[in-house]
């Protein structure tokens, strides 16, 4: 039985609120903590007297970090409840980038990148355990859908927030205000901990599956290695759109240098506002694969276009924007397709299995895609961008078969 059937009861909208706006403003810092280094990549090279290539492989570290992290952490969510873990993420986050802040030395800055990854690794099993367990379920679609809008929020802040204090005080002051923040926001959280509390009935329940046999049970049900790799896929496209689009749009249109980085503004903004109306949409969870469908195909006869087609160089933030718009319709729904196949007692356990394949595919996306770059083949980036926004419309109808399959006797 999926968690469907047992959804949270209608609540107040109050109520609902506070749980959506607490788990968003966390989410919020998981998305900021995955750009801490980035932005920052240009005075890191000088300090530490490293190539491009070492400054990304502590993004590896981070991404390799969080993907172990986040399998095993759903495990400790379903055990001991979300709250704690949530609690126990924030604070590793927070100290990782008080250590960034302070590290004289490359090999210090992979030990913080070890430690944010650590903190990063949470998110995903307690939000979505938080919002399935104690959100109405008439307004699960929007709550998915402020879910993915505080996310996009996170990465736009990253560069808009370390940027202007690095300019303007240096660097080490830069990370040591983003550790300052993350541990604002959990001091924020632990004021509201009674918000983020699961009923102690429901909290011994999941604690007394998660120790039974069945503990690993839920790996043996196809719909959830499904939505794995659905969103191996999904992070595919999103590390292609955040690293290479831009540039291979730019080498293919002309497109001016200054309007190569608005493109991904333009993108993640319009993507949020896809978002809003994907929240909407998705208050009918029968038509979940449907919206995944329309918004991805969309999404890639634009992705089509940009890549073959003669364009003017003005035209391509617009059709960035039309792309991210059409990419985040699908948001909301594309979360409700791994609640759909989610067991009531394994909800933590299924989100860090499901949501390790993002991790695992911004891992993979960059070797692949890196090396077309580097041979010129702009075109192939944008063929392959439609190729991947093409398979995640089959793998949405794949985890629908599967789960459709699996309840078939019942």
């Amino acid at each position: 039985m999926t968690s469907a059937a047992h959804a949270a009861p209608t609540r107040p909208l109050r109520d609902d609120a506070g749980v959506i706006g607490l788990v968003g403003l966390a989410h919020l810092i998981s998305h900021f903590s995955q750009l801490l280094l980035a932005p920052l990549f240009p005075w890191l090279k000088d300090a530490f007297h490293a190539s491009y290539t070492e400054l990304g492989f502590l993004m590896t570290i981070f991404f390799v970090t969080s993907c172990c992290v986040q399998a095993a952490s759903g495990f400790l969510v379903d055990r001991h409840g979300p709250r704690p873990v949530l609690f126990a993420g924030l604070a590793l986050v927070g100290l990782a980038a008080f250590g960034f802040s302070a590290s004289t030395s490359y090999w210090m800055m992979m030990g913080c990148a070890l430690v944010a990854g650590l903190g990063n690794g949470v998110f995903h099993p307690v939000d979505y355990t938080l919002l399935n367990r104690k959100v109405s379920a008439p307004r699960l679609g929007h709550a998915y859908s402020v879910h993915g809008i505080t996310g996009s929020l996170g990465w736009a802040l990253a560069p808009a927030f370390m940027v202007p204090i690095a300019m303007a005080s240096g660097w080490r002051v830069a990370l040591a205000c983003a550790g300052a923040l993350v541990w604002l926001v959990l001091l924020v959280l632990w004021l509201n901990r009674a918000t983020l509390g699961l009923p102690r009935a429901s909290q011994a329940s999941a604690a007394a599956h998660a120790g039974a046999d069945q503990t690993f049970e839920f790996l043996r049900i196809p719909a959830v290695w499904m939505c794995f790799g659905f969103f191996f896929i999904y992070a595919v496209v999103l590390s292609v759109v955040q690293a290479f689009a831009p540039e291979a749009a730019r080498r293919l249109h002309d497109v001016p240098v200054g309007l190569v980085a608005v493109c991904l503004t333009i993108y993640m903004v319009c993507s949020a506002g896809g978002m809003l109306l994907g929240g909407f949409l998705a208050a009918d969870p029968s038509r979940c694969e449907r919206i995944v469908a329309i918004g991805f195909g969309l999404a890639a006869l634009v992705a089509l276009a940009i890549g073959l087609a003669p364009l003017p160089a003005l035209a391509i933030p617009a059709l960035f924007g039309v792309m991210g718009f059409a990419s985040g319709i699908a948001g909301p729904s594309r979360d409700l397709l791994v609640k759909r196949s989610t067991p009531d007692n394994a909800s933590g356990r299924v989100y860090g299995i499901v949501y390790s394949g993002l991790d695992i595919g911004q891992a993979v996306a960059p070797l692949v895609f890196g090396s077309l770059m580097d041979q010129g083949q702009y075109t192939g980036v944008w063929v392959g961008l439609v190729m991947a926004q093409l398979l995640l419309i089959t793998s949405a109808f794949n985890v629908r078969r599967a789960r459709r399959t699996r309840l078939a006797p019942a």
